[in-house]
């Protein structure tokens, strides 16, 4: 397949289209930085958000372990967004790169929902569940395009919506008393809007699927 002619579908983000987003991602591409470097980066980003939520359960560390976790989020949804950004505005997206794409998003989930579940306030169980139903989430898109139907991103507990939730969790943690369970709210609203996620999905793909004008 010609690399040069290769559009991946993409996540619709508003703030793709921002005068900073658009600056950032060509100031990245012409000092040569690729787009699956971007995909490893945000990766990392992710998986250190986990740690660093798991961390606020270290005595002293609640404050600082929260906000860290929560920057670290929101560091990794850029470099989601920044990644395609650069694949297109290059020309170097291809199927390669969505792979680049999908598996370290799917490890960043795993990493932050997993780091959730041990955070103060958290419930490890329900870190796990929230994990699962993170991956099952993006696996009923996948299959969707396997299947032939477009990719489909509709929510109510997509990728954004989920950073969201755990950043907004993370922050008021930060400030809260101790004892309140903010994260196993979090990661309870995560589970059920991600169920209700997969079920809307499911449903769009198949009408998708048995259109007769696909």
């Amino acid at each position: 397949m010609n690399q040069t002619t290769y559009l991946p579908e993409r996540r619709p983000v508003k703030t793709r289209d921002a005068k900073f987003s658009r600056g950032l991602s060509a100031a990245l591409a012409s000092h040569g930085v690729t787009a699956n470097s971007i995909s490893v980066s945000g990766m990392t980003c992710g998986v250190l958000a986990g740690l660093a939520l798991a961390a606020t359960t270290q005595p002293g560390w609640q404050t600082t372990a929260f906000i860290a976790g929560a920057v670290l989020v929101q560091l990794r949804l850029l470099a989601n967004m920044l990644d395609g950004m650069v694949a297109v505005g290059t020309n170097a997206a291809s199927p390669v790169g969505e792979l680049y794409n999908e598996i370290p998003d799917r490890v960043s989930d795993i990493a932050t929902l997993t780091g959730a579940g041990f955070a103060a306030g958290g419930n490890p169980m329900a870190g796990a569940i929230a994990a699962c139903v993170a991956v099952f989430v993006a696996y009923v898109r996948a299959e969707g395009k396997v299947a032939g139907a477009h990719q489909e991103f509709c929510g109510p507990m997509a990728k954004p919506q989920r950073m969201f939730l755990v950043t907004a969790g993370a922050l008021a943690s930060a400030i809260a008393p101790a004892s309140w369970p903010i994260m196993t709210w979090v990661l309870a609203a995560i589970i059920a809007g991600g169920v209700w996620t997969a079920i809307r999905r499911t449903s769009r793909i198949v009408r998708a699927l048995r259109s007769p004008t696909r």
